[in-house]
C-alpha cells in the first residue's frame, strides 16, 4: 500500500483530490459541492446524459468516472432529472465544466452539482483510471473538494479503507419512497414537457420501488398503463389490497441479496398468485432470486449507453438472434449457470456474456438486467413494455 506521506506534493491550484483504498492519490480541480464523500469509484462510457446519470438511485454510493471528455457542456435543467433522491455522490471528469451551451440549459453544471450536494472533481487522467479500474476491479475511495486547497489525505484514506463497499449493502431502504404514490405523466417531447396520463380505465401496475429512475414509469403509463408506486418494503398482502393487474420490481443500488433478505419472500409470493411481473436491473435480478437463481458481484460492472445485447432463447418472437443497443447501470449480475430448470436466460451481453434477462416458464413473468426506459439513441427495447402491459388484459 502507498503511504500518503511519499506521494507527489499538492500541484499548485488543485481544489480537489481522489484519494483511492490502496493509497493513489489523483489531484484535480474540484467543482460543485465543497465537501467530501466515500463510494465506489466505477466509469462510465455514455458521451450524453451526465445529469441523468448522476440522478439515477442506482449510483447511490458510488463515484463516476465519465470517460467522455466533455461533461457539463450542455448545463443542466429541471427536465432531466430521474429522481429527486440520492444518486451518485460525485463524479470524475477529464475536462473542466465550461458554461453551458444549450438552449435547454437552465444552470450550469458546476452549480448544479452544487444545489444537489454532489462533489465533482476535474483534470483526471480518465482514461488512465478506467483502464485501472478495468484491470483491478472498481475500488473504494474518497473524493473531496476543497475551493482552499485544505485536505488531510491521510484521514481520506482512512475513509475509503474503512467504507466496507457496496457487496452486502442494501441501498434501496435508503434511496426508496417513504408512502405510496399515484404516478402521473407520460413521456417527455420537445415543446410540449411530459405527457399527462390518461384515464383510471387502464391497466392498473404496481410498482415497487427500489431506487426507481421517473422514466420508467412514464414509460409504463406510454404502454398503456395506471401506475402505483410502493415503497421498497411493502408487502404482498399491501401489494395486493391495491388490486394490481401486475408488479413492475424497480432498479436500485447496492447488492440484490441484501435487498433481497425482504423482497425476495414477496416476490416469491406474486410469483406463486400468477400475478405478471416484469423487473428491471435490480428487480431483474431479485426475480432471479425469487425463482432459485443466484448473484454476483461482478468485476469492473456495465455502465453506458451503448451495451450490445442479443436476444437469446427464443422466447420473445422469430427474430432470434437480433441485437439490442441498450443502456446499462450494474455492478451486480445474475449467474446464468445457476438458474433452475423452468428459468429461461432471454438476453445475453455481447461484451463478457453476463446475463441480460430471463423468463420465467409458465408464468407471466420476466426481467431484463438493462435499462429499456432509456433510449440512448434508437428505442430498441421499449417493446418489453408494451409487453407486459400486454400480458395483463
Amino acid at each position: 500500500m502507498a503511504d500518503p506521506a511519499t506521494t507527489p506534493a499538492q500541484p499548485k491550484g488543485a481544489t480537489g483530490v481522489l484519494v483511492l483504498a490502496d493509497g493513489t492519490v489523483m489531484w484535480g480541480k474540484g467543482f460543485g459541492h465543497a465537501g467530501s464523500a466515500v463510494g465506489e469509484v466505477c466509469f462510465n462510457t455514455a458521451m450524453t446524459g451526465y445529469q441523468e446519470v448522476m440522478t439515477d438511485p442506482s449510483y447511490a454510493g458510488q463515484i463516476v468516472t465519465f470517460t467522455f471528455p466533455h461533461i457539463g457542456n450542455v448545463g443542466a435543467n429541471a427536465e432531466d432529472v430521474e429522481s429527486h433522491v440520492e444518486g451518485a455522490v460525485g463524479c470524475v471528469v477529464r475536462e473542466d465544466p465550461t458554461l453551458p451551451s444549450n438552449f435547454r440549459s437552465e444552470r450550469s453544471f458546476d452549480n448544479w452539482m452544487k444545489g444537489h450536494l454532489k462533489i465533482g472533481l476535474s483534470g483526471i487522467d480518465t482514461r488512465a483510471l478506467t483502464r485501472r479500474i478495468r484491470l483491478s476491479g472498481a475500488p473504494n475511495a474518497v473524493i473531496a473538494h476543497d475551493p482552499k486547497g485544505n485536505f488531510d489525505i491521510r484521514d481520506l484514506l482512512n475513509r475509503a479503507q474503512d467504507w466496507p463497499g457496496l457487496e452486502g449493502m442494501d441501498l434501496a431502504r435508503i434511496v426508496t419512497r417513504e408512502k405510496d404514490e399515484e404516478w402521473t405523466g407520460g413521456p417527455w417531447m420537445l415543446g410540449h414537457g411530459y405527457a399527462a396520463s390518461q384515464g383510471d380505465e387502464r391497466p392498473h401496475v404496481v410498482a415497487v420501488d427500489y431506487g426507481g429512475k421517473d422514466n420508467i414509469f412514464r414509460n409504463l403509463v406510454k404502454a398503456g398503463a395506471r401506475v402505483t408506486v410502493v415503497p421498497a418494503r411493502t408487502t404482498f398482502d399491501e401489494i395486493m389490497a391495491l388490486k394490481p393487474a401486475g408488479v413492475f420490481l424497480s432498479n436500485g443500488p447496492g447488492d440484490p441479496a441484501a435487498t433481497g433478505e425482504y423482497a425476495v419472500p414477496v416476490i416469491r409470493k406474486l410469483l406463486d398468485a400468477d400475478v405478471p411481473i416484469f423487473g428491471i436491473c435490480l428487480g431483474h435480478q431479485m426475480l432471479a432470486i425469487a425463482a432459485g437463481g443466484k448473484t454476483v458481484k461482478m468485476h469492473q460492472g456495465h455502465r453506458g449507453a451503448n451495451h450490445p445485447v442479443q436476444r437469446v432463447g427464443g422466447v420473445w418472437d422469430a427474430t432470434e438472434d437480433l441485437v439490442e443497443i441498450t443502456s446499462m447501470n450494474h455492478g451486480f449480475a445474475v449467474d446464468a449457470a445457476t438458474l433452475p430448470e423452468g428459468v429461461v436466460e432471454t438476453h445475453r451481453s455481447l461484451f463478457d456474456g453476463s446475463n441480460c434477462g430471463i423468463s420465467i416458464s409458465g408464468k407471466k413473468a420476466f426481467g431484463v438486467q438493462y435499462h429499456p426506459e432509456a433510449s440512448p439513441g434508437p428505442q430498441d427495447s421499449f417493446y418489453l413494455f408494451e409487453k407486459f402491459v400486454g400480458m395483463l388484459g
